[in-house]
């Protein structure tokens, strides 16, 4: 579907404004680093445009399939992880907490920014080697569409905490 002039500004200053907080934020606040438009706005590497691009890829997976996320919730309660792409994404998931206590303990943000690029590498690992709309079953197809959900919403809770917002389109 087209975008509208309005959504393609609201992306735009999303991923902007997004950008500019993540390049600064990645960087161990004792180092320098050299100011770079270019990797900012890269769609690969750990940048907010990579992350902000996961999160939009797995709101896409959603739409595609036409899938009630709440109601999928509500009726399904386990996550399987049949596969190594699976469990190694839901380790990485579990991460989480461990990476925020690394950020207070150190004042280092990019404790944060690192492990959102490693979840995003995870996912993307995950979705080349594990069909979610086409899997085999449909249990298969709703766990992994779980994983995806706890997956969109771990990216959307690191990227709040630095400060940026997430787009469901790009």
């Amino acid at each position: 579907a087209e975008l509208t002039n309005e959504e393609r500004t609201h992306i735009a200053d999303c991923i902007g404004h997004g950008a500019i907080k993540y390049a600064d934020l990645s960087h161990n606040r004792t180092s320098d680093y050299v100011f770079s438009y270019e990797k900012m706005m890269a769609l690969e590497g750990n940048t907010a445009a990579y992350m902000q691009y996961s999160y939009a890829r797995i709101q896409s997976i959603f739409r595609r399939g036409e899938i009630d996320i709440d109601g999928l919730r509500a009726s399904f309660s386990s996550i399987a992880l049949e596969e190594p792409a699976e469990r190694a994404l839901a380790l990485t998931i579990l991460q989480l907490s461990e990476a925020i206590d690394q950020v207070i303990e150190d004042y280092r943000p990019n404790h944060l920014t690192n492990y959102l690029f490693d979840l995003a590498k995870r996912f993307s690992s995950f979705f080349e080697q594990c069909h979610v709309l086409r899997a085999e079953s449909e249990t298969i197809m709703q766990s992994r569409l779980l994983l995806c959900d706890v997956t969109s919403r771990v990216i959307r809770t690191g990227l709040d905490l630095l400060g940026i917002r997430v787009v469901d389109k790009m």
